[in-house]
């Protein structure tokens, strides 16, 4: 296996299930990894790549539905396909509002199956890929000095360089330096690009401005 390639990741505690689904996924080029039990999973490393987790409803000890609130109040952040031989509508629409990708009742089509794994790990590339981007619009931010936060704040909440310059008692000049520098370091290309990164990165332009007022 490689950390590129996507997994998928089931906890069942049938093993021959286990098995079964493994011997499918592999048919169609997937890495598999099995566990018997939510402790298994929980001990095992997290692949590198994309993944998703097909989980049995019904485990010993704690649910499945149990254990998929775990794993989001943890923000494990990993697509969830259940799978039951038991289920109800009730059981489906909790798991579905707590972010599960399908609820498939046994017996399913194995093409149902395919198609949900196919989903739940397309929204991992794009999850990840989103995780990845915030991560570098936060490193370059941290890297602003508080007046260049100070002047990006204000930037993308409409302030001309003039204004700028009487808000925080300084120079057009200047305002326009640290402007220059902060479009640099944020690797923005424009104002809008600017304005989406500050969304991205949940700036709120009022209190970032107040907290970096004389600075």
């Amino acid at each position: 296996m490689t950390d590129d390639q996507p997994t998928v990741l089931i906890v069942d505690d049938d093993l021959s299930f286990r098995e079964s689904l493994k011997d499918l996924l592999n048919s169609v080029g997937l890495q598999v990894k099995t566990f018997g039990s939510t402790r298994e999973f929980l001990s095992a490393l997290r692949p590198g790549g994309p993944c998703c987790l097909v989980l049995d409803v019904r485990l010993p000890g704690k649910s499945g539905l149990e254990f998929q609130r775990e794993l989001n109040e943890a923000n494990a952040g990993i697509p969830i396909i259940f799978l039951t031989g038991h289920g109800d509508i009730p059981m489906s629409v909790r798991a579905i509002k707590a972010g599960a990708i399908e609820f498939l009742t046994k017996p399913f089509h194995e093409q149902e199956l395919l198609d949900a794994v196919q989903n739940a790990l397309e929204q991992d590339r794009i999850n990840r890929s989103e995780e990845s981007l915030l991560k570098s619009l936060r490193q370059r931010f941290d890297g602003l000095t508080p007046r260049e936060r100070t002047v990006m704040a204000l930037v993308v909440v409409g302030r001309m360089n003039k204004q700028i310059a009487g808000e925080i008692g300084t120079s057009e000049v200047t305002v326009k330096v640290h402007r220059v520098n902060m479009m640099r370091k944020m690797q923005a290309a424009s104002l809008a690009d600017l304005i989406r990164m500050a969304e991205k990165l949940g700036l709120d332009g009022t209190k970032q401005t107040n907290e970096s007022k004389g600075a």
